[in-house]
């Protein structure tokens, strides 16, 4: 059972604890970590200290950091319509303001090169109940990340998240074909998609451009009153083994990371990633 494609896990998934995290996901098949929270703190807040544990014990365990899941971009844009306040915001023990995003960019750029990672995850604002009126701002946002990573050799990877207002694959397409600039690409996650009231796959999938998806995340739900029930990998509402197939087809070259979201038998998050991570490698090896 060889996966077709490099497979990984946000870390904090399975537990804050970065060496109780690896054990599950190395047992997995996985060789790849993406930093979100490590040890309860935001992976933008830790100290140098951490920073360097984090990068021992990851070496130790022959595990590559490809991504920073940083929180860049969530928050609001100013001068736009409301924020739509029935969606959920996560923060992921690290809230920000507009004003803060230039101090963490360069931040998260120096963390990037710490680690060794070349993806930096941001998103696109919390979502507005225009969100069409916040495509100029989200569009400027990611020119100017653009460059700023061209100069870092870093690519941008924007995510389509339900709660910001880039939530699905047709909007992703629009601020992708808006901003043709080579460090600028995307982060799928087909979910997210469905979250926001998208069919994720075929119909989203074939919107994209596949040379600009540059990672993928993987979680699984269906929807009820118009809210998502997170469950096991591989058997909810997403297709997995259509988009899995489709990416072997079309040529991705990427990682998939798992992104379990799913509470777990009993509400262990931890046992939850470890049944995820095993249906992810199963999927991926089909």
């Amino acid at each position: 059972m060889t996966p077709k494609f490099r497979l990984a896990a946000i870390t904090d998934e399975y537990t804050a604890d970065l060496e109780r995290a690896l054990e599950p996901m190395l047992e997995t098949g996985m060789t790849g970590a993406e930093l979100r929270v490590l040890w309860g703190k935001n992976i933008m807040d830790l100290n140098q200290e951490e920073l360097t544990r984090a990068r021992d014990i990851l070496q130790a365990k022959g595990c590559e950091v490809m991504s920073i899941a940083s929180p860049l971009l969530k928050c609001v844009l100013p001068n736009t319509p409301p924020v739509n306040e029935s969606i959920q915001h996560d923060v992921f023990a690290s809230k920000h303001t507009f004003e803060d995003q230039p101090r963490l960019t360069e931040h998260a750029f120096k963390v990037a090169k710490f680690f060794g990672a070349r993806i930096i995850r941001v998103f696109s604002f919390w979502r507005s109940v225009r969100p069409e009126a916040c495509f100029d701002g989200v569009v400027k946002a990611m020119s100017g990340i653009a460059e700023q990573a061209a100069r870092e050799d870093l690519i941008i990877g924007l995510e389509n998240e339900h709660a910001c207002n880039v939530a699905t694959a047709s909007e992703a397409a629009k601020v992708l074909g808006a901003v043709q600039h080579p460090n600028l690409k995307l982060v799928w996650d087909p979910a997210n998609a469905l979250c926001a009231g998208e069919e994720p796959f075929p119909f989203g999938y074939n919107l994209l451009p596949k040379d600009r998806i540059v990672h993928v995340h993987a979680k699984d739900c269906h929807i009820e009153n118009h809210k998502p029930v997170w469950g096991p990998l591989g058997t909810r509402a997403i297709d997995w083994k259509g988009q899995i197939a489709a990416l072997v087809a079309d040529g991705y070259q990427g990682w998939i990371s798992l992104e379990t979201h799913w509470p777990g038998p009993s509400n262990d998050k931890f046992r939850a990633s470890v049944i995820c991570g095993w249906n992810l490698r199963g999927l991926a090896s089909l």
